[in-house]
């Protein structure tokens, strides 16, 4: 079992912000399973890596042993949360809010342990407070202060409408912790506000504030933009094996860090390691490749891993000699023997002797499966898979 120091370097991993840190030792130190609690409106079932960001510390939590509760809020969900909002959203019916809950939980059990996770519904207990509940609910909180929430102040001096029923979203969010006894919560950055209201209600009711993480919003493939689906520069975690492998390796190569450390669970030590090994020249499409491995077979197995570099257009792996290898013949045209540069040219592997070039100084040649190195003269007879770079391979025969 992981020491107090050695499970809050885990929990703080990519952390933006924990509020604050002492009461989560504190919690720690009890030696009990934690309740970990977070919050997903079913608004947007298909999720992408931005959204795993959050669904990834929670399977850390569990790895270290704590109960995590994956709150549906299908009762907030038909209120529609204002964050981050210019207008007023509609809200879901409940029809919509119960196909979105079925999508989300098939999703994020890829990451989460089932056994381990506890699904509730805050209508559970939201459907069953009476007019009167609600009213003293809100009565917790002023408006004053609930207009010091940045999206709202915006909004209120720019004369555009809020709903009433718009303040009571964090309200509500925050009275789910209660009725959870929720030890810590998680959310975005941009949920900060939310989360603090948990602690208020929480001290209001008796209970032990919860602990706050703010995980950060992940950057998309451009490298500036927050992930959007909108935005095209976002990894579905529904996107087929190839696709994803395809979209991870076009990042941006200074992105590739922030990547490891929030996508990853690989230790942030062999992180390190390979970021030395690239700063000492090692090429970062290598490990591009290392961390769409990983995310792949989180989503669609080990199996589609390996073979992903298939169908997202590199035919086959350096090194790798698939099916039905294309066989061409090579005459020697009267010569006793040819050079490597030149099996290469005459094979079509090559458009000419200076690319042959290339690819023997990239080491990018493989004969039979291994790779290439030194010097080789074909005679006829030979036979053997060479393959040029990615994209090129042959069975080639050696004929007068």
């Amino acid at each position: 079992m992981a020491s107090i120091d050695e499970a809050l370097a885990i929990i703080k991993r990519g952390v933006d912000e924990l509020i604050p840190e002492d009461d989560l030792i504190e919690k720690l130190k009890e030696g009990r399973p934690l309740r970990i609690k977070a919050g997903f409106d079913p608004t947007a079932p298909d999720l992408h890596l931005g959204h795993t960001v959050l669904i990834n510390k929670l399977r850390q939590f569990q790895d270290l042993g704590h109960e995590v509760i994956f709150l549906i809020g299908d009762f907030t969900g038909m209120i529609g949360d204002p964050t981050g909002k210019s207008v007023t959203r509609p809200p879901l019916t409940e029809e919509q809010v119960k196909e979105n809950a079925v999508s989300y939980k098939e999703q994020v059990f890829k990451i989460l342990d089932p056994e381990k996770t506890r699904v509730v519904f805050n209508s559970e207990w939201m459907g069953k407070m009476s007019a009167a509940d609600m009213i003293r609910l809100a009565g917790q909180y002023t408006v004053a202060r609930m207009l010091e929430r940045d999206d709202f102040t915006k909004r209120y001096r720019a004369e555009q409408s809020i709903a009433i029923h718009e303040f009571l979203y964090p309200l509500v969010q925050g009275y789910d912790s209660v009725a959870l006894e929720a030890d810590v919560e998680l959310g975005g950055t941009d949920q900060k506000f939310n989360l603090l209201m948990g602690r208020i209600l929480q001290k209001h009711y008796g209970q032990k504030p919860q602990a706050i993480l703010t995980m950060p919003i992940l950057e998309g493939l451009d490298g500036v933009q927050k992930m959007s689906k909108s935005l095209g520069n976002y990894v579905g975690v529904n996107d087929a094996p190839g696709e994803m492998y395809t979209k991870l390796l076009s990042m941006p190569d200074e992105l590739l860090w922030r990547y490891f450390e929030l996508l990853s669970f690989r230790s942030l030590a062999e992180v390190e390691e390979f970021r030395s090994a690239v700063a000492g020249g090692a090429n970062p499409q290598d490990y591009k490749k290392v961390l769409a491995e990983e995310i792949i077979t989180r989503f669609h197995g080990a199996e589609a891993a390996s073979t992903a570099h298939k169908s997202a257009g590199n035919r086959v792996a350096l090194g790798e000699i698939p099916d039905n290898v294309p066989v061409v013949n090579v005459s020697l045209d009267g010569q006793a023997e040819l050079p490597m540069a030149a099996v290469l040219r005459l094979a079509g592997l090559v458009k000419n002797g200076a690319a042959a070039r290339d690819v023997l100084g990239r080491g990018a040649v493989f004969v039979d499966g291994g790779k290439f190195e030194g010097d080789r003269q074909f005679v006829k007879g030979d036979e053997c898979v060479i393959q040029a770079g990615k994209k090129k391979i042959a069975r080639v025969v050696i004929v007068e």
